[in-house]
């Protein structure tokens, strides 16, 4: 089925207790089209970049069968630049820099052979422009998910609850779960912001793993003890493309499979943590990605005997 990814393509540079990095290519759609592409072969990317983007990562995307019909090139204006330093703990960062460029105007153009796609991932960006991107298609996808932030929360929560409603599954971390709510209890939180519109709904807990709600059902997937964890940068957004990568694929929206999915979508995020950026995901072999999903399954079974 066809998938359709709408969010930033962008420049990061980073510092982590492993290093540091000039600009490199990232953004919630590049994360989440790059990792989407090994499970999907209608993955249709919608997005902006400025003059300076690097012509070698447009032809990426081609290699990774990404259409980027939907990638405006704005040549007069510069990409998107965000700038972190993280802490020790790779949980925290301080954001040192941030430069909209031609993503602060910006507003989604779908093209029309993009009409039509099954599967819509809303990546994190301004709530007004998720809604009015959802409400562009002539006909509404199947399974529409979306990413958020607290930022949102803290300056659009009106907005942000306005395409809440109108989405199947929302992914964001147990804090911005707790803060989206006013709940701590993460079950009851859940319940909260399923009542606000999705049926389906993602919390991410980092190296703690993530968590699936769907009415009373739960599924718990812990996170891989990884040996050397470099950069965090764009593991929510592997993940999201993981999920609904699968999702895409199979076109099966049963419980049973979106905790395959939730499989799917932490191993890949484990890729995308040991090196910087989006070069992890970029050379993956489908014995690699079968591997490090087997590692997930047998971690997360246990039988009594």
């Amino acid at each position: 089925m066809s998938l359709l990814t709408v969010g930033s393509v962008a420049f990061d540079k980073l510092e982590t207790p492993f290093g540091k990095t000039d600009k490199i290519v990232g953004g919630a759609a590049t994360f989440i089209t790059l990792t989407a592409s090994y499970f999907t072969k209608e993955n249709n990317l919608v997005g902006v970049v400025g003059g300076d983007f690097p012509k070698e990562m447009l032809e990426t995307f081609k290699a990774h069968g990404i259409n980027i019909d939907g990638l405006s090139i704005d040549e007069s204006g510069k990409t998107f630049f965000w700038h972190g330093k993280y802490h020790d703990d790779m949980n925290n960062r301080d954001t040192l820099d941030t430069q909209l460029g031609v993503f602060e105007n910006w507003e989604p153009t779908i093209p029309e052979s993009y009409q039509g796609a099954e599967y819509l991932m809303l990546g994190n960006m301004v709530p007004a422009i998720q809604l009015q991107t959802l409400k562009k298609l002539n006909k509404r996808p199947k399974f529409v998910m979306l990413d958020t932030m607290n930022l949102w929360m803290d300056i659009a929560m009106d907005d942000l609850k306005k395409v809440i409603a109108e989405i199947d599954c929302l992914t964001i971390n147990d804090a911005e779960a707790r803060q989206l709510s006013g709940d701590y209890s993460l079950r009851r939180a859940a319940k909260t912001i399923m009542a606000m519109g999705p049926k389906t709904l993602i919390i991410k807990k980092g190296e703690h793993g993530a968590l699936l709600f769907q009415g009373e059902k739960i599924f718990f997937c812990p996170a891989l003890p990884l040996e050397e964890v470099f950069d965090p940068t764009g593991a929510g957004d592997t993940f999201a493309g993981g999920f609904i990568g699968h999702l895409a694929k199979t076109d099966d929206l049963s419980f049973e499979n979106m905790k395959r999915a939730i499989i799917y979508g932490s191993a890949m995020a484990s890729f995308c943590v040991e090196k910087f950026g989006s070069e992890r995901i970029q050379d993956l072999t489908e014995i690699e990605i079968d591997n490090r999903v087997m590692e997930f399954v047998q971690l997360a079974s246990f039988e009594l005997s």
